[in-house]
């Protein structure tokens, strides 16, 4: 690595600390600004493990002399903060030391046939970041966020994610009709229509469909699904989380992809 290039900053009204403060605060500036702010060490090593190169590394005042060592030159730029100013841009209970700020990557054309989720109207951005993790963890390389879903690089969607966006296509922002591109089958999620999951041999590859927090998946939506299926819950729940159904049903893929 060459050395980076290390400018230091004093100023709140610095152009970057400014922009830092709306890509934390605000789901939507990545979309206005093009760029996005990692915050911590872990996503930022889960972004160097997939070959993102940064474009500014930033580092408090505090921690810089001892990350030289390790992060020097992991950025195009390097950038250290006084720590109250790097402070006050995050939006997280205890502010992290370090962070990367990332182009935005490029839209990506949808792949018919590999496997899939498929996320409709999802609000809560903790759900949408822990079904990425799933959908990581379980083989699904692709992700597509029907329009009224929450921001899958918002801040807090990408801190739930925990790394897991720089491993999958991302597709956001799209409408229903974008899936009649899709060549696999559809499988909806139900908390009472279908066949019960544990008993069915799914499909392999296919797209699974998960659907709002209360609603569920839309009824236009589902009449697109070849295949429906219901999670036994023996206790007696009305229903479950989606991110846990989606950790539920992607596992019960995996499993089947290996038999």
């Amino acid at each position: 690595m060459t050395s980076p290039d290390v400018s230091h900053v004093s100023s709140r009204e610095n152009p970057l600390l400014k922009d830092l403060r709306k890509l934390s605060h605000d789901a939507g500036a990545y979309r206005r600004l093009g760029r996005l702010w990692l915050e911590g060490d872990h996503l930022c090593r889960a972004a160097l493990e997939r070959g993102v190169r940064p474009a500014i590394a930033v580092f408090s005042e505090t921690y810089w002399p001892q990350a030289k060592v390790e992060w020097s030159g992991a950025a195009v730029k390097t950038i250290v903060i006084e720590d109250a100013l790097l402070a006050a841009v995050s939006a997280l209970e205890s502010p992290a030391p370090m962070g990367f700020v990332i182009d935005l990557p490029e839209p990506l054309v949808l792949l018919p046939n590999a496997p899939t989720v498929i996320l409709d109207r999802l609000q809560d951005a903790g759900n949408v970041g822990s079904i990425l993790r799933s959908a990581s963890a379980f083989g699904f390389t692709q992700v597509i966020a029907l329009k009224g879903t929450a921001a899958l690089w918002a801040p807090k969607v990408l801190r739930a994610g925990m790394g897991a966006h720089f491993g999958l296509r991302l597709i956001e922002g799209v409408e229903v009709d974008v899936l009649d591109t899709l060549k696999v089958p559809l499988v909806a999620t139900s908390s009472h229509r279908g066949e019960w999951l544990h008993q069915l041999r799914l499909p392999n590859p296919c797209a699974w469909l998960m659907g709002h927090e209360g609603q569920g998946v839309s009824a236009a939506l589902a009449a697109r699904a070849t295949t429906h299926v219901r999670i036994a819950q023996p206790g007696g729940e009305e229903s479950l989380n989606v991110a846990a159904a989606a950790a539920i049903c992607l596992h019960a893929s995996a499993a089947t992809s290996v038999l």
